[in-house]
């Protein structure tokens, strides 16, 4: 057993670690009916005025607004035009019936609510008075022919896609996904589903990490469980070492069986070991080409706390993905926390009526994090905070 060296502070094991994590250079086009949640590679550009032509906004009556300025005027209706249909001219004194998104007729330059009007036969009456442009949208007031719709990095949602199928567009070239692979280590660990003997465990982590890194736009393997051996783990991770990301539960603190160290030297080469924080201080952050190689702590909670506050960032700087804002509630302690001076704590809480209360039982819990509403952050050199303080509580 060999001690830690010196911990890096968090802040800046967060900076180098991220200082190491190269952005996919990999682009792919794919349908418009796939692209929700992908990242945009290039610039979407409208290739025409969007909408195409001026159009009336409402139902009613599409008119000239000279002959419409005054309330109680009355004109003919010259006929009907739907969506989709094909134009009828307005003539002096005259209107025609107009269905919302249909386009505005030659001659009209209004359209007055159906609402504010009367008909009988095909005379139409105002109740109130038009002016000239009232009721119509005007080609071009979406996107300009030439204007850029969406810009090379959008997160693209369900009104992004909407304003690239409203360019004509069929297909988007967005970012490749990151390529992932997550893997947990221990002799004494056992897949889900089989029977747990005296002194195993169940192997939790691989589904925590996984379904973190899907969350954040991974492709992810799931690669099991390895044997504490070099031999077990050159067979398992040397196939994955051409991966984006590589995240490995386990064997990276300073016992007998923590290999990974050992295994990171070997093949590539560390950026940091150890850093000052709880839970997870025996974090292991490296690189093996371009693969960024993450070595989280095999107890349930520190290895998620760390995949929460550091894995899930990485991978989205991979993926050219930007980081969701941190929802952020006030509460009040509802017991005084004690926390190490020497270390940035990440403290998981439930929250009730503004009252906060530690939901930590022990790093090897998987319900400490599973049973919290968010997490507080007790930055290095405070050691207690007394009970009613107030706190900023990050919604999970």
């Amino acid at each position: 057993m060999r001690p830690f060296g010196s911990l890096l502070p968090w802040p800046d094991a967060f900076r180098r670690a991220m200082d190491s994590a190269f952005p996919v250079e990999r682009s792919e086009e794919i349908p418009l009916a796939s692209a929700c949640e992908r990242i945009l590679a290039e610039a979407v550009v409208a290739p025409h005025d969007v909408p195409a032509f001026d159009r009336a906004a409402v139902d009613g009556y599409a008119l000239r607004g000279a002959e419409a300025a005054r309330e109680g005027a009355a004109l003919r209706c010259a006929g009907r035009i739907l969506a989709g249909g094909a134009p009828v001219a307005v003539g002096p004194g005259g209107c025609v019936e107009i269905a919302t998104g249909a386009p505005l007729p030659p001659g009209a330059d209004a359209v007055v609510m159906v609402e504010e009007t009367a008909r009988s036969g095909d005379r139409v009456s105002l109740a109130k008075a038009v002016r000239p442009g009232q009721n119509v949208t005007r080609a071009g007031s979406d996107l300009a022919r030439g204007e850029v719709a969406l810009r090379e990095g959008a997160v693209l949602g369900p009104a992004q896609v909407g304003a690239a199928a409203a360019c004509g567009r069929s297909s988007l070239r967005v970012w490749a996904r990151p390529r992932a692979a997550v893997f947990t280590t221990g002799d004494e660990v056992v897949e889900p589903g089989r029977p747990c003997a005296g002194g195993q465990v169940y192997n939790v982590n691989t589904f925590t990490l996984g379904a973190l890194l899907e969350s954040c736009g991974c492709e992810v393997a799931r690669g099991g469980v390895v044997g504490d051996s070099f031999a077990a783990l050159d067979a398992a991770l040397g196939a994955h070492l051409d991966l984006d990301l590589l995240v490995v539960s386990g064997g990276t603190s300073v016992g007998e069986k923590d290999l990974l160290p050992d295994f990171l030297r070997t093949h590539g080469e560390v950026v940091f070991h150890g850093t000052a924080v709880k839970p997870g201080k025996p974090t292991l952050i490296g690189r093996i080409g371009r693969c960024l190689f993450v070595g989280v702590p095999g107890y349930p909670t520190s290895g998620l706390t760390i995949a929460l506050r550091l894995v899930a960032p990485l991978a989205r700087r991979i993926g050219r993905r930007p980081s969701p804002r941190a929802v952020v509630v006030r509460a009040r302690l509802a017991r005084e926390v004690r926390s190490p001076r020497d270390k940035t704590h990440f403290l998981p809480v439930r929250v009730a009526d503004g009252v906060a209360e530690s939901a930590m039982k022990e790093s090897g819990a998987i319900t400490s994090l599973a049973h919290a509403d968010g997490m507080i952050v007790i930055p290095e050199g405070i050691d207690r905070l007394a009970a009613g303080a107030e706190v900023e509580v990050e919604l999970l």
